[in-house]
């Protein structure tokens, strides 16, 4: 069996997985340009019926008040300390597909990586809602490309289809929370374990990668099970 490539599963939904993103393009340019990029999403009702028929599962646990109240300050935290503007957004009636499944119409368009910087930069720094169509229509617009295809993606069956599959393999590579990084069988989950798993696919590079001096430490949470992570 072909061993996987090293892989990163990022969701638009995770203030953590936003920071992540942050510092593997700021901090490593080289580390994120060698991965592939997979979306991590919660499914609606009639995507999760079909994942389940397939003998797949999202590993979605709803999240406590106090959870949520405790990310809320420490993304304050994080984000300070990084100098990185934010802005929480509200999420009033969140259809997650529409962004994830809008990427994957992007990314065949040779745009994932601009898309993703968009999307991200929409609803982390400027606070808006990126469930709603015209979001991503602008979105779209502001790179270039017609928005027909991918504000609309989360209604097109072909493009769900290739959901499902996403939703497949984030199954099967055993996926729970992001940011979610995978070398080989070695996963590594959360914002905090980001350097450990830098510094595993650089011990296995055919050449020395140069070290950027001014990468920031991670301080750790403190929470053995959060480890800067949520699903």
């Amino acid at each position: 069996m072909a061993r996987k490539p090293p892989r990163w599963y990022f969701s638009f939904r995770s203030p953590y997985s936003w920071l992540a993103y942050r510092e593997l393009v700021d901090q490593h340019p080289d580390v994120a340009d060698a991965l592939e990029w997979r979306p991590f999403w919660e499914p609606e009702p009639a995507l999760a019926e079909r994942l389940a028929a397939a003998g797949g599962e999202f590993p979605y646990v709803p999240m406590s008040r106090e959870k949520h109240r405790y990310i809320l300050q420490d993304v304050r935290r994080l984000t300070a300390e990084r100098g990185l503007s934010f802005a929480w957004p509200v999420d009033r009636a969140p259809r997650w597909e529409v962004a994830h499944l809008g990427y994957l119409v992007a990314a065949e368009r040779g745009l994932g990586r601009e898309y993703i910087a968009e999307v991200y930069r929409a609803r982390w720094e400027l606070g808006l809602d990126i469930s709603d169509p015209l979001t991503i229509t602008t979105i779209a617009a502001e790179l270039d490309t017609d928005p027909r295809g991918i504000a609309d993606a989360a209604d097109d069956p072909a493009v769900r289809e290739r959901g499902l599959a996403a939703l497949l393999d984030v199954s099967k590579d055993g996926v729970f929370g992001v940011p979610f990084f995978a070398k080989g069988f070695d996963k590594f989950w959360g914002l905090d374990r980001l350097p450990a798993f830098v510094a595993a696919l650089r011990a296995d590079a055919p050449a020395p990668v140069p070290q950027d001096d001014h990468t920031p430490a991670l301080a750790a949470t403190g929470d053995f099970g959060h480890a800067g992570g949520c699903g």
